[in-house]
């Protein structure tokens, strides 16, 4: 379970337009990433994309793009793998989980009877 200081660390990294970006386009696959013909055989390539198909995508310089994935990593809703010459990026899907069962709780425990206001 999230304590509060990883769920504010989670939800400031989000909190950026553009590091939102990188990471829905992460972790639903938004990225294709150019697959090392040389090592197929590696899982992480199959699984992640890489920081240069990222960058691709946005007008910044790769060192921009590398310090948000360090905003997301840090916040550990993504997972960086280095491989040879490249840094394959994929979602850490068990802390998205741990969000959407923190959101989960709120809404079994939301109470509507509590916001009930006087129209008078």
């Amino acid at each position: 379970m999230l304590d509060m200081q990883q769920k504010i660390k989670i939800f400031k990294a989000l909190g950026n337009e553009t590091r939102f970006k990188i990471f829905k386009n992460v972790f639903t696959g938004g990225y294709a990433c150019s697959i090392d013909k040389k090592k197929p055989q590696d899982d992480i390539i199959a699984q992640a994309t890489c920081v240069t198909t990222i960058a691709e995508h946005f007008s910044f310089s790769l060192p921009t793009i590398s310090r948000h994935l360090k905003e997301l990593k840090d916040a550990n809703i993504i997972k960086m793998t280095k491989k040879s010459n490249k840094i394959y990026i994929k979602p850490n899907p068990t802390i998205i989980k741990d969000l959407a069962d923190c959101f989960a709780d709120l809404v079994d425990n939301y109470n509507d009877t509590m916001f009930q206001f006087d129209n008078t």
